[in-house]
């Protein structure tokens, strides 16, 4: 049997029964052959029964529970290492993003792109509720680098995006906190000069349960990444070596 075209990671935190009707809307939006891969951080996430009991029906879905490290950074990656497809979606657990976009962004990273954005900041696309600032500032975060930056997206802080999986595991996601995966891997794709492209999304503001994303404690990295975004031209051997070097100061720090 052919494998998957897309893997999609959702990583999950507590979920529980919340997560029933984001997967209804994913596997009744998505054509395109798939794996969905659900990862949490540990064995007794209430997001675990749930998934479990799904999966009976759905035989596309798995759970995978994260070795990495607690937080979505960590399971974002976690999810991309496991990906069997050469594109990887990432979409929340929170039911906020659209999954009739999935088919529309893997098509895009097929034709050659890097990073397909799914984009709350361009022409048909919209956010609706949501922090007032965290808003704010990615509206300004996503208009600026695409003037100043050229990065090919509007919306370049969005978690909502499809990436070539050879192109993740060239370049390696060096994140280990929150959301700000999908900054980095934008601004990687800008310095290695790799295209980036976008398509309209509608955002809503999750209608059950908690959010857990951090404005104040995430910004510092964020700005990381949007200064990071502003360099020159690299190459994957320039990557590939920042990669051993960030290996080399983690292991002195364990």
């Amino acid at each position: 049997m052919p494998g998957p075209r897309v893997s999609i990671v959702i990583p999950a935190y507590n979920e529980g029964a919340h997560i029933v009707p984001v997967l209804d809307r994913l596997f009744e939006a998505v054509t395109l052959p798939c794996e969905v891969i659900v990862v949490v951080d540990f064995p007794e996430d209430e997001t675990v029964p749930v998934v479990q009991e799904y999966s009976r029906e759905q035989p596309r879905i798995r759970l995978a529970v994260n070795t990495y490290g607690r937080g979505p950074a960590n399971a974002i990656r976690f999810g991309i290492d496991s990906a069997a497809a050469p594109v990887a979606v990432v979409t929340m657990a929170d039911g906020c993003d659209d999954a009739r976009q999935i088919d529309d962004l893997t098509r895009l990273v097929e034709r050659g792109v890097a990073v397909a954005a799914a984009s709350r900041y361009m022409a048909g696309g919209q956010q609706v509720g949501g922090p007032y600032l965290k808003g704010t500032l990615s509206k300004l975060a996503g208009r600026s680098l695409r003037v100043f930056a050229r990065m090919g997206t509007r919306d370049a802080t969005n978690s909502f995006k499809a990436y070539s999986t050879s192109f993740v595991r060239q370049v390696g996601i060096e994140s280990r906190a929150g959301f700000e995966i999908g900054i980095e891997l934008t601004a990687k794709a800008r310095r290695l000069r790799l295209p980036v492209a976008e398509i309209p999304t509608i955002w809503l503001d999750r209608q059950a349960g908690v959010s857990n994303f951090k404005v104040a404690q995430w910004i510092p990295k964020y700005f990381k990444w949007y200064r990071f975004a502003f360099g020159p031209r690299m190459t994957v051997d320039q990557f590939q070596a920042r990669q051993i070097r960030m290996q080399s100061r983690q292991t002195e720090e364990d």
